[in-house]
């Protein structure tokens, strides 16, 4: 499906394979096993959703009832799913059976977001701590506390042997953002503040780290990222660029991808804090922004699902038919399933994009070639870093294989 014969031809092209209609309100959330077979969503209608995805025809494999509130976060981790809700809990869930088998109570607000590292789980929440669990018996064994208002994204970068002799880190150590207008560095051991990193002048939304784990890059309601020497804890650039809230983030090597209540996606090159690219034609707040094989896809207020080609920033495709804002997409063996506000999960062709005709601006493209050409001086090859749990499932990670980020 990936060969179009003019511009207007693929521009009005639908990709539409299926639409999955299990959910009675709007979807929050989306997260895919490692293997990409299982995909699972969490919504407004206090349940979460199991689908299978390299099935002919994607079917719900289980439902799983028992949240008192609406699911604001979803992981799958080995057999089980993981869900965190408004009612202040997080489930954990066996996906074969679909009976829930722990339950992890302690925060005293709606619990934000959540990762997991096998061992352990980490929640933020509005409760303004951010807790650590035992994976296997759902013990809390460590409660973060220090920040003024809710604490929203979470990075976990434990470190390794070299670090350690050399002095460069203390201990594996917990990252947190929160409305409070600073991240902070934590003490997993210990649970201790280690950091506290000042500069914004909003809330922290988003999150990531460079391939090293040792630059921390926060996203903001103040319109701008920042970018912090984890170790020392300085401040090293401001980017700015953005006007309005930056919403989401993902860093691929050398560059940094945002989305933001502008309407607009936006690349930056990390070392030297340059925007080199504005992924252009959203109508509302870009709210996912994620890379996969040299290709943006973006989740938008618009009801729209859109992708670019990452380096020229041309458009590639859209995938209309939501009803209202696209929350979560995912991508597994070129099919993009994305969630809605509107209910549903819609399942697409996102196969040969890059063979598409592009359907953007060709004098955009034209007045961007300097950029492109500075993209490709820093950017080196494109791999994906999955940063959330709204991205697109990819092995290869240019980050240390345990740094998670949320």
């Amino acid at each position: 499906m990936g060969n179009c014969g003019s511009k207007k031809e693929d521009k009005n092209r639908t990709y539409h394979l299926q639409t999955l209609t299990k959910h009675e309100r709007g979807i929050n959330c989306m997260a895919v096993s490692e293997d990409g077979s299982v995909l699972g969503t969490g919504g407004e209608d206090k349940t979460a959703c199991l689908w299978s995805t390299k099935t002919q025809e994607c079917e719900c494999i289980g439902i799983l009832q028992g949240h008192e509130d609406y699911i604001t976060c979803i992981l799958i981790e080995d057999c089980f799913v993981l869900t965190g809700c408004a009612d202040k809990t997080v489930r954990k869930w066996d996906v074969g059976t679909c009976e829930c088998v722990l339950i992890l109570k302690g925060h005293t607000s709606v619990i934000y977001r959540m990762i997991c590292t096998g061992d352990f789980i980490f929640t933020s929440s509005y409760d303004r701590t951010a807790r650590c669990w035992d994976f296997d018996t759902g013990e809390c064994i460590r409660v973060f506390r220090g920040h003024k208002r809710g604490v929203y994204p979470l990075i976990f970068i434990p470190a390794d042997e070299d670090e350690l002799e050399s002095g460069d880190l203390d201990s594996d150590i917990l990252i947190t953002g929160s409305a409070d207008f600073t991240a902070r560095t934590w003490n997993f051991e210990s649970g201790k503040e280690i950091r506290v990193f000042k500069g914004h002048k909003g809330a922290v939304t988003c999150m990531s780290v460079d391939p090293t784990g040792r630059v921390l890059f926060t996203g903001s309601t103040d319109f701008t990222i920042r970018s912090w020497d984890l170790m020392k804890g300085s401040a090293l650039k401001t980017f700015e660029g953005h006007q309005g809230s930056v919403i989401c983030m993902q860093v691929v090597n050398k560059i940094m991808y945002t989305g933001s209540s502008d309407h607009t996606g936006r690349s930056w090159v990390t070392e030297f804090g340059d925007c080199t690219r504005v992924y252009k034609g959203h109508k509302h707040t870009v709210s996912v922004i994620k890379v996969f094989d040299g290709l943006v896809f973006t989740a938008c207020g618009d009801a729209i699902c859109r992708c670019f080609d990452a380096k020229s920033g041309a458009p590639k495709r859209e995938f209309k038919g939501h009803e209202s804002t696209v929350t979560a997409l995912q991508v597994v063996e070129g099919k993009l399933f994305t969630a809605s506000y509107d209910g549903n999960v819609m399942v697409w062709d996102c196969s040969g994009i890059k063979d598409d005709t592009v359907f953007g601006n060709d004098d955009d493209k034209d007045k961007e070639k300097d950029k492109f050409k500075e993209v490709e001086k820093y950017g080196g090859d494109i791999m994906q870093v999955d940063n959330n749990q709204n991205g697109i499932n990819q092995p290869n990670q240019p980050t240390p294989d345990k740094i998670m980020i949320e």
